[in-house]
């Protein structure tokens, strides 16, 4: 009898260490969708048609709202559960490598521009000269998968791995895993929207591709809503993770990431960029002269990598740093450069965390959500083992 006894201990312990490592906005997401199900399968509401997203009466009536509410509901026991546990490892890693309010703020971007794409190829099939399927207009569609489809692309993109497995059978091109993923989904379940999957895929390239950039916020938003004090509990939970201090890990598309005016958006590179479907991974740095300084909003304050020590700043920082006040006596900018030495550092720790036994992108991630310490990416990665 002890042996079963030690095991079921087992069990349940692992469970809470794994809820309990889970993020703040991953675990509320969580919570907030299992509890809407479990509300309407109490009371007995079934009226999907009233809060699905329904392409015809979002055009006919503006109502906006189905949106939003389509995301949150679930169909069936099966359905909110899969979709959950998808979810909580998806919004656990972006939400550590984000922050907790950039999340929130990505999945509400997401949800949006999903129903927006939504919209367009349901009409464009319909009223194309062709052939007219117009049975798209009237689909009514529920769940979260839209979303998740779109963080699958968005966390392949930052993960930078080449191959991906699916359902442990066999390994795909990483570019082509959200397309494979669709496809045997089709196959392999009933009642399955092609249309909203197909537009989260579609929301989910264009943020990795920059698309986005101007509609997404600058860090002092992010930091704006942390600070307020009606959100004080919710940001000194254990589980809350700041924006501020950003990371060098993946690209993280900005409002003011890119170099290049508006009009330039459709040129050779970003042809190239689409034609390859996934944004290659560069190492951000930030390009400072003597009449334009311009600080990247992933790095807010002082540049500070995840190598970084805290050490004083050298001399050329510091002699910048002076010229700065006597230029602008209200006015200090810091400079968020990533050097060499501090990426070399970076890497050799990566390296020696892979050579202790950990799986190199589990690693990277762990590395980078630790903002470089190496102590800290071990408990990390052996949390996730338990």
């Amino acid at each position: 009898m002890r042996p079963n006894i030690v095991t079921e201990a087992g069990i349940s312990t692992r469970l809470n260490q794994w809820w309990s490592s889970t993020p703040f906005i991953t675990s509320g997401v969580t919570i907030i969708c299992a509890a809407i199900y479990l509300v309407c399968l109490l009371i007995g509401y079934d009226s999907y048609a009233e809060i699905c997203f329904l392409p015809s009466a979002v055009a006919s009536h503006f109502q906006v709202y189905r949106f939003y509410t389509s995301v949150l509901f679930h169909g069936s026991l099966l359905h909110v559960l899969f979709n959950m546990l998808t979810f909580v490892p998806l919004g656990t890693e972006l939400e550590r490598i984000m922050g907790s309010v950039r999340l929130l703020f990505l999945m509400f971007l997401l949800a949006t521009t999903n129903a927006i794409f939504h919209l367009i190829v349901a009409f464009l099939v319909d009223y194309n000269p062709l052939y007219h399927v117009s049975y798209l207009v009237d689909e009514c569609s529920i769940g979260f998968s839209g979303v998740i489809f779109s963080m699958i692309v968005i966390e392949t993109s930052l993960s930078g791995v080449q191959y991906r497995s699916v359902f442990g059978l066999f390994n795909v091109p990483a570019k082509w895993y959200a397309w494979i993923l669709l496809i045997l989904f089709q196959f392999l379940a009933s009642n399955v929207s092609l249309l909203g999957h197909l537009s989260g895929i579609l929301s989910g390239f264009a943020y990795t591709h920059g698309l986005f950039n101007y509609l997404l916020p600058g860090p002092s938003f992010y930091s704006s809503i942390e600070g307020l004090s009606m959100l004080s509990v919710c940001v000194r939970r254990p589980g809350f993770i700041l924006c501020t201090g950003g990371t060098t890990y993946g690209q993280l598309p900005t409002h003011s990431n890119m170099s290049t005016p508006p009009s330039s958006l459709i040129n050779a590179n970003f042809l190239r960029n689409i034609s390859s479907w996934m944004p290659s991974r560069r190492t951000s740095t930030v390009q400072t002269s003597t009449n334009q300084e311009q600080e990247d909003p992933r790095f807010p304050g002082r540049g500070r990598t995840l190598a970084s020590t805290g050490t004083e700043p050298t001399a050329r920082e510091a002699s910048a740093n002076l010229h700065a006040r006597h230029a602008a006596a209200n006015t200090v900018r810091a400079d968020a450069t990533v050097t060499a030495d501090q990426t070399d550092t970076f890497d050799e720790e990566l390296k020696k965390l892979v050579g202790m036994g950990f799986e190199r992108t589990q690693a990277e991630v762990a590395l980078a959500a630790a903002d470089g310490d190496p102590n800290v990416a071990i408990e990390i990665l052996m949390s996730q083992q338990d």
